[in-house]
């Protein structure tokens, strides 16, 4: 198992390099981009769009200034607009052999350099496997510490959201595969088709109006994580008040996550039962419990935990951007949207690198807990 795991963490470096590689590649053709959007700010476009269309290069034009290749420059100077390059990492400075002192774009002997693409994604590769994801353009931060700042609300919803499907829906399934065909299975059966059917947002809103004073009761609070006296209240206080906050957008993140994983143990769970060794362990006069939990919940169950990992970095990692918006909640998904909108690629490829690995180690992880779980599975004998 040991040479399995080293194995697969090795390959952890080439498919995460492949992830990157992909993902900077495309960047390099998606319209506008950081500077772009500076000067949509300046100029008050408020969209990027905007400031590289051809009224801007019209303004550009009649104002006699500005750099061709940013059309919304109307007629900011060319050493702002070469500043900016150097400061994002687009271009460098480089001076004659005589020039003293440090490298200065207004010195007369130094000029600005475009760095190439594959220059910058080298170096950007090379920073992140020392753990060095740069600062925001546009917030004057650090990339990890603003993952570090959003980090709770995603741990509130991803978290939260998972232990509830998985607490619910396996025993449901498992109840569902028992009394196959019954009016309980059929009646749940629609229940959680018709939860499935329903958008997360759209639940999201129905709860807001029936439990946050929309048009109803005011049983729960409106937005946020925490009550404004939170260092106020006691260790109790500070645990009920997270709870009474994160109930509603828990609820509606996890409500579509029920269907699958419970029709996935009600079928995985109906295979099993069929077969001979269940038959026979029932024959041996074991227990209907015995049977279930001793026997076929071993063997369902690594179907569902095949689907662990997929279920948490969805979760956990994406983000929900609308349910983060209804609930006033400032997570990792927001803050996606809005660096991908504003072409903050720090933000954009420093998440990416961190989710990455993580997803891959993740799915390691679950290699091993199907091992946990069944201890006849061996890898290593498997690839041989």
């Amino acid at each position: 198992m040991g040479a399995y795991i080293l194995r697969r963490l090795l390959l952890i470096i080439p498919t995460l390099f492949g992830i990157m590689v992909i993902n900077f590649a495309l960047t390099q053709f998606v319209p506008g981009g950081p500077i772009e959007q500076i000067i949509a700010q300046m100029q008050g476009e408020g969209d990027v769009f905007e400031a590289i269309s051809g009224g801007g290069q019209e303004a550009a034009d009649s104002s006699g200034g500005g750099d061709e290749k940013y059309l919304g420059a109307r007629g900011l100077p060319q050493d702002f607009l070469d500043e900016l390059e150097i400061e994002m990492g687009f271009a460098r400075v480089v001076c004659g052999p005589d020039h003293v002192g440090e490298p200065d774009i207004r010195a007369p002997d130094c000029v600005k350099e475009e760095i190439p693409a594959l220059e910058r994604f080298v170096n950007m590769m090379w920073r992140y496997l020392q753990f060095d994801f740069g600062e925001s353009y546009f917030r004057s931060i650090g990339v990890f510490e603003l993952i570090a700042e959003k980090l709770p609300v995603s741990v509130t919803l991803g978290l939260w959201s998972t232990v509830i499907a998985y607490i619910v829906s396996i025993p449901l399934g498992i109840k569902k595969a028992v009394r196959d065909g019954s009016r309980f299975d059929t009646a749940t059966s629609a229940i959680i088709i018709v939860a499935y059917a329903i958008p997360g947002f759209l639940f999201a809103i129905l709860l807001l109006v029936l439990f946050a004073g929309g048009s109803y009761w005011q049983i729960f609070p409106l937005r946020g994580l925490t009550s404004d006296n939170w260092d106020e209240l006691s260790m109790v206080g500070k645990v009920l008040d997270y709870f009474w906050h994160i109930t509603l957008p828990v609820l509606a993140s996890t409500i579509a996550s029920f269907a699958t994983l419970t029709l996935l143990t009600k079928n995985s769970f109906l295979d099993e039962i069929k077969k001979q060794y269940v038959i026979t362990a029932r024959a041996k006069g074991l227990s209907e419990r015995r049977v279930l939990y001793g026997h076929v919940f071993r063997n369902a169950m690594l179907i569902v935990i095949s689907g662990f990992p997929a279920l948490f970095i969805g979760v956990f990692f994406g983000g929900s951007l609308i349910i983060e918006t209804i609930f006033s909640l400032d997570g990792l998904g927001r803050l996606g949207f809005e660096a991908a909108v504003a072409r903050d690629y720090p933000i954009i490829f420093g998440t990416l690198f961190v989710f990455g690995l993580v997803g891959l180690i993740v799915g390691i992880l679950s290699d091993l807990m199907y091992v946990f779980v069944d201890p006849r599975i061996d890898f290593e004998r498997r690839e041989a």
